[in-house]
C-alpha cells in the first residue's frame, strides 16, 4: 500500500473528523486487530463527479429498477455486512472500533449509507463520512448483481444535487475505474480537499 501509515492510540469522532478534513483516513490490518494506523497514500483514488461513466449494460439494468434504493436507512447493517467475510474477500479491515466510531459519525450527521432493497431485505450498499463539500467513500458490499454498482450510482447523482465537489475513493481499483476513477497525486489532492473543506457543511 503506497503511502504513508501512522498509529493511532486513541481516537474520537472528533479526531477522525479532523484527520478527514486533511487526508488521513484509519485502517486495521484484519477485522480482529484492536489496533488503527492512519494511511495517507502518495496517490489518492477521486471519482470525478462531472466526469462519471455508467456503461450501456449498467443503465439498462438501473431503468428496470431491480432494487428499491434507501439513504441512511440502516447505516449499522451496511457497516456489518461491509465488514463481513465473503469467499473473495476473506479478510477486512474494518474492526469492531472502526464500527463504532462510524456508527457515531452517522449519529451525529457525517456518516451516510446508501442501500439496495429486494422484497425486504439488504441485499448491497456503501458508507461513507460527508465533510464540507466532500464525501469520502469508505467500503461497499453486494450480495445480488449489480446492486453496489447501483448504490454507487444513485451515490453520486445525490452528491451532484447537492453541490458536493469532491468524491474521494481513497485507492483506485479496476472496478472503479470503469466509473471513472482516477488517481491523484497528494499535493494535487491536497488542493482539492482544502476546496472542499472551505465550503459549508453541505446536506447529504
Amino acid at each position: 500500500m503506497a503511502g504513508s501509515r501512522r498509529k493511532s492510540p486513541g481516537i474520537t469522532p472528533e479526531i477522525l473528523l479532523r484527520a478527514y478534513s486533511i487526508g488521513l483516513f484509519p485502517m486495521a490490518e484484519s477485522a480482529d486487530d484492536p489496533e488503527i494506523f492512519w494511511v495517507e497514500p502518495e496517490l489518492r483514488g477521486v471519482l470525478p463527479l462531472d466526469s462519471f461513466h455508467v456503461s450501456k449494460s449498467l443503465a439498462k439494468t438501473i431503468r428496470r429498477h431491480p432494487f428499491e434504493i434507501r439513504f441512511d436507512h440502516d447505516f449499522d447493517a451496511v457497516i456489518a455486512a461491509c465488514a463481513e467475510a465473503t469467499s473473495d474477500r476473506p479478510s477486512t479491515w474494518i474492526n469492531h472500533t472502526i464500527r463504532s466510531l462510524y456508527s457515531t459519525l452517522h449519529r451525529m450527521g457525517h456518516a451516510h449509507s446508501v442501500e439496495a432493497w429486494h422484497d425486504d431485505q439488504l441485499v448491497g450498499g456503501l458508507y461513507g463520512v460527508s465533510l464540507g463539500s466532500a464525501f469520502f467513500g469508505e467500503s461497499m458490499f453486494s450480495r445480488r448483481t449489480d446492486a453496489s454498482k447501483i448504490c454507487l450510482v444513485h451515490l453520486v447523482a445525490r452528491l451532484r444535487d447537492r453541490q458536493f465537489t469532491l468524491l474521494d475513493t481513497q485507492f483506485t481499483t479496476e472496478h472503479l475505474k470503469t466509473f471513472g476513477a482516477i488517481d491523484v497525486p497528494k499535493d494535487e489532492y491536497a488542493v482539492m480537499l482544502a476546496a472542499a473543506m472551505d465550503s459549508p457543511q453541505l446536506k447529504f
